[in-house]
């Protein structure tokens, strides 16, 4: 009865340690692909300010035509 009872001991340890490794291996996976989403969430951040500042930049500029225009139409009418 001592086999039976050695060879289920070392069985369970064997699933124990399978099951541990396996649950290891994805925790380290998965916060892999954590770290690259991450990262391009980054990425995908700083073009979003990027493009906001471009947008705000392109708003002052177009006022500044406007101006400009206008000041030339009354330099025109002179």
């Amino acid at each position: 009865m001592e086999t039976e009872i050695l060879v289920s001991l070392i069985t369970l340890l064997g699933s124990a340690l399978g099951t541990f490794a396996g649950i290891a291996v994805n925790a380290k996976l998965t916060n892999y692909r954590l770290k690259q989403l991450e990262e391009k969430q980054n990425k995908h951040n700083q073009v979003i300010d990027r493009v906001y500042l471009i947008e705000k930049h392109n708003a002052v500029v177009d006022e500044e035509i406007k101006v400009v225009n206008h000041r030339i139409e009354d330099l025109e009418r002179r």
